[in-house]
């Protein structure tokens, strides 16, 4: 049996991502749909190698019939169009997690959680969580199985897409501007981010931290059912992909480096690269259009009695958001649907 699938935002550079895996998959749909603003509607966009699909305008589409809508940032659509297209069955993939902090959307990430897809029905909606959240509880899971976790403390290193198509062109024509001597204005991004970094890739709270900070804590509990102690930092690097984790795992029994690598060798979705003689770990670089989370540099952490160091690597537009999102569908067209 074949669905009939919708794409919000399908011009943008999630939504083309989101069309791209669902034909490389082979997702068994029968119809998609492409929306996108009502000044987009009637353009034309690629879905697979043969198919080309017309976009239609989001605000005049009607949902009735459809069973799956992946809805992708900046897609330009009401959350009461959202609820109204859930109420009369189709079913809403939230692939930049703007759904996971409401009551009683499901958070998933399949190698973790898939579980949780079976409560689906109550609202008809289901969240991605962030796209540092993804591979963070994909490595720790495995883990906190095995020997519970106490406290983890982390720096994410996020490159531009995270922020959109513009904030990837601005760091483009920032670059340029250095090396041709012309002045350096910010307009999408808080701060210069060619050639430079900053701690900021959300909005900031009262208490000084940041949204996506807040929201990555809360996910992770939420998503491995534990209520671990996180300390983090999300910070904004001069990357067009790929996001970066540095991790330090507290538990609460004694946990080896070694014990760490072969749990994870195991876990599905991890990629261990961490051959020390050779100075094997991986890159943000190097990860640009795959599909695995990467783990690096597993190592003992001396500064606490049962400590772990870990290097995280994926894609965020790939396994960080579209892959995970479009695998939520695959979980549900088995499954649920």
């Amino acid at each position: 049996m074949g669905y009939r699938v919708v794409v919000t935002g399908a011009a943008g550079n999630m939504g083309r991502e989101v069309l791209k895996l669902l034909a490389e998959r082979d997702f068994p749909a029968d119809e998609v749909a492409a929306l996108g603003s009502a000044r987009m509607a009637g353009k034309e966009i690629s879905f697979g190698e043969e198919t080309i699909l017309k976009l239609q305008d989001v605000a005049r589409f009607d949902f009735r019939g459809w069973d799956v809508c992946f809805l992708t940032p900046g897609a330009g659509i009401s959350p009461d169009t959202l609820r109204q297209a859930a109420a009369q069955g189709c079913v809403v993939i939230d692939v930049g997690g703007q759904l996971s902090g409401e009551a009683g959307v499901p958070v998933v990430v399949p190698e973790v959680n898939a579980n949780s897809l079976a409560k689906i029905g109550a609202v008809n909606m289901v969240s991605n969580p962030g796209a540092a959240t993804i591979p963070l509880v994909m490595a720790l899971k495995p883990l906190h199985d095995v020997v519970p976790i106490r406290r983890v403390v982390l720096a994410t290193y996020q490159s531009v897409s995270g922020a959109g198509k513009e904030a990837m062109d601005e760091l483009y024509t920032q670059t340029r501007a250095h090396y041709v001597f012309d002045p350096i204005k910010p307009d999408v991004l808080p701060r210069q981010i060619a050639f430079n970094l900053f701690p900021q890739t959300s909005g900031l709270l009262e208490d000084g931290s940041a949204e996506e900070e807040r929201a990555l804590i809360e996910e992770t509990r939420k998503i491995i059912g534990a209520p671990i102690q996180i300390a983090v930092t999300c910070v904004r690097v001069p990357v067009f992909i790929g996001y970066a984790l540095a991790v330090h795992v507290e538990f609460e029994q004694p946990m080896e480096a070694r014990a760490a690598r072969e749990i994870l060798e195991e876990a599905p979705g991890i990629v261990v690269l961490d051959r020390r003689r050779e100075e094997e770990y991986m890159t943000p670089i190097e990860t640009a259009g795959e599909d695995m989370v990467y783990v690096s540099r597993i190592r003992k952490d001396p500064s606490v009695p049962h400590g772990i160091g870990l290097w995280i690597v994926t894609d965020n537009m790939r396994k960080g958001s579209a892959l995970n999102a479009v695998q939520i569908a695959e979980v549900l067209a088995a499954e649920h649907l």
